[in-house]
């Protein structure tokens, strides 16, 4: 597996489903509530669910009486979502360094980590980009990442996660300001590893990004209650842009 594109294995496999299997609807939800009230979109809002997985945000947003196109670059993932799908509810195969829209979407969310993954930082670029050309005019970005800071200072080599009767052996290292993530474990008497990496972005990479694609950042939260952002204490570093 190459490494430039772990994702593509990874994120199409039911072991990556599996192993994150901890991110549910409740907490989409409730995430969902908070961001609707606090970006106040107004009934039969145009949304695109950028890198959606399974659908659950994008889910969550239809059921507010929005429109939404999630997209994401896992077949295996489409598929499943499309079984939610109704006349203001689509998903697509897409790769989010590609165009997809122009002048069409009232925001665009890229929530829990769905950025970063590319070998080459430049290519995250292309994405803010999109976004960019997707968004009608004071239309909005949303990106939901990791906070780098905190990931660092607590930061754990090797543990194991157990999911029914898999133990997964995790084993994480610090390569060029990336988390490299070594996934193992036996499933049925067949022994499997896969492979993550995820750039270390901070608040500052995503304001030049979006900066260089015309987009003006507006508010930063630091959790799903969206409290204030926190560099060394918050969970989460959550951006909201406006074009």
């Amino acid at each position: 597996m190459e490494n430039a594109e772990w994702y593509v294995n990874w994120f199409n496999s039911p072991y990556y489903h599996l192993l994150y299997n901890n991110r549910n609807y409740n907490e989409a939800n409730f995430f969902i509530d908070n961001l609707c009230g606090s970006l106040k979109l107004v009934p039969d809002s145009t949304i695109w669910d950028l890198a959606c997985g399974k659908g659950r945000h994008a889910i969550a947003l239809n059921k507010k009486g929005f429109h939404v196109i999630g997209t994401d670059l896992s077949v295996n993932s489409i598929t499943e979502a499309s079984k939610c799908i109704n006349p203001t509810l689509e998903f697509f195969v897409h790769d989010m360094r590609q165009p997809f829209k122009v002048n069409y979407f009232d925001a665009v969310f890229n929530l829990f980590t769905s950025i970063g993954y590319f070998k080459e930082v430049c290519d995250n670029f292309p994405v803010f980009e999109n976004v960019a050309l997707a968004l009608k005019e004071e239309g909005v970005f949303v990106i939901d990442f990791f906070n780098s800071n905190k990931v660092i200072n607590s930061f754990k080599s090797e543990y194991y996660e157990k999911r029914g009767d898999i133990s997964f052996e995790i084993k994480k290292k610090i390569i060029n300001d990336a988390i490299l993530k070594r996934i193992e474990f036996s499933d049925n008497g067949k022994n499997y590893y896969f492979e993550e990496s995820v750039s270390l972005l901070k608040k500052k990479d995503f304001e030049g990004f979006a900066s260089d694609a015309g987009l003006v950042l507006k508010s930063c939260f630091g959790n799903y209650q969206l409290e204030p952002f926190d560099e060394n204490l918050s969970d989460r570093l959550i951006l909201i842009f406006k074009k």
